[in-house]
């Protein structure tokens, strides 16, 4: 998902942003236990060919071909860019109002909608097949790459080994360096076409390449399984990946609903989940224009800028989105992208969102740390973890318990409690 300007237009400085989006939430998991390696890692190429030499052996003798190691890995040189771009990730700090009223554009509702229907035949056979429909692969394809506008030009081979070869996450892009070699060796794409952006990723939806080795599907026929250029491939392998992470046929994603102002805020946790009848039962209705699931049907409330911004009720095919890219900013604007494009009006934007700037928020955050709540890194970004220790420090202090840290909060905090 790499753009060109800021605004409408796509690309430039987001494909930076976007591949660090999607690979830092991946590696939440073991980011604290490489901090302090990252200090400590090279940040040159000097031992490179050594270690490709070896990965080319490991490669042959997990069953490469000789011809595909050598048309992938020979001449790879050290990518000190990659390698400054990575480092250089900036955590993303927009809201979820800031960055779907950029992302979900005018131009990208008219070209999704205009996709749609000039691909009506290819989704009616995805729908049948897979049980995924139109607007959530469209909503998908137009956030990652504009519909296949930019698909990014950075060498992805010589991006890979150089991740592989940087101590920080040297298993995770070894596995990735690997699938690729695999992709080029069944026939899929040659070393030459992989070119994406700085990450490695793939495509038009922006696979991994552990993902387009193990989901990517031939879909046109042709015998290979083309996610750069075949528009069929690109839309069967993303259902299929999606079907992988959990999708349920037939069933919905989310709905925006209007929550009356007496509710327990601290059940708005995607902990929490109740009936869509027990949801009404509190007094939550479906917005004007939208439809809320069946009644039986288990449902989290979303409020992403707390109780005085937009509200969502989400369904179990919610939680896929989020197995897609675990930045809930993003896989929530591309859920809320999905419904525009199925027919739902624009989102409602609230009463008076109190939020914090970037730097307040880090403040806010090594204050939680000082009184016991765990949130990883002060990195500016409200993620799962820091609105899990506010809504615990905001039951504390007796304040509205909604997740979302306000100026209120943070006056505490600065207070001592």
């Amino acid at each position: 998902m790499s753009r060109v300007a800021k605004d409408m237009t796509p690309f430039g400085d987001f494909t930076m942003l976007k591949a660090g989006l999607r690979l830092l939430t991946m590696l939440l998991a073991i980011a604290a236990a490489s901090a302090a390696s990252a200090a400590t890692c090279a940040t040159n190429g000097a031992g490179f060919a050594a270690w490709l030499k070896d990965f080319e052996r490991q490669a042959l003798a997990s069953g490469i071909s000789p011809a595909t190691v050598s048309s992938a890995l020979d001449g790879l040189s050290y990518a000190p860019d990659v390698i400054a771009k990575d480092r250089a990730q900036n955590v993303f700090a927009q809201n979820f109002l800031q960055f779907s009223d950029r992302m979900v554009a005018k131009y990208r509702l008219q070209k999704g909608a205009q996709l749609i229907k000039a691909n009506a035949k290819l989704f009616t056979r995805i729908d049948k097949d897979y049980g995924v429909t139109a607007p959530v692969l469209v909503a998908f394809w137009g956030l990652e790459t504009d519909f296949g506008a930019n698909l990014g030009d950075m060498p992805t081979l010589r991006s890979l080994a150089t991740l592989a070869y940087d101590c920080r996450r040297s298993d995770l892009f070894r596995d990735q360096l690997m699938a690729a070699l695999t992709v080029i060796d069944r026939g899929d794409l040659t070393a030459a076409q992989m070119k994406g952006p700085w990450a490695g990723e793939l495509g038009q939806v922006q696979f991994l390449a552990t993902h387009y080795r193990d989901f990517a599907v031939d879909y046109d026929g042709d015998g290979k399984r083309d996610l750069l250029h075949s528009t069929p491939d690109v839309l069967a392998s993303a259902a299929a990946l999606l079907v992988h992470e959990g999708w349920q046929r037939g069933q919905p994603w989310l709905t925006e609903v209007r929550v009356p102002a007496t509710l327990d805020w601290s059940q708005s946790d995607l902990s929490v989940r109740k009936s869509v009848a027990e949801w009404q039962s509190l007094g939550i209705t479906a917005a004007p224009g939208s439809t809320l699931g069946a009644a039986s049907l288990p449902a989290t409330l979303i409020l992403p800028m707390g109780r005085n911004g937009p509200a969502f009720l989400g369904y179990a095919n919610f939680d896929v989105y989020l197995q897609w890219n675990q930045s809930f900013v993003y896989a929530l604007t591309a859920a809320y992208y999905a419904t525009r494009l199925a027919g739902a009006p624009p989102v409602s934007r609230g009463g008076n969102v109190d939020g914090l700037s970037f730097k307040e928020v880090q403040e806010l955050q090594k204050l939680l740390a000082v009184r016991g709540h765990p949130v990883g890194k002060a990195d500016g970004m409200i993620g799962s973890g820091t609105r899990a220790s506010v809504r615990a420090a905001q039951l504390e202090l007796g304040l509205p318990a909604d997740g979302y840290p306000d100026t209120t909060l943070l006056q505490k905090l600065r207070a001592g409690g």
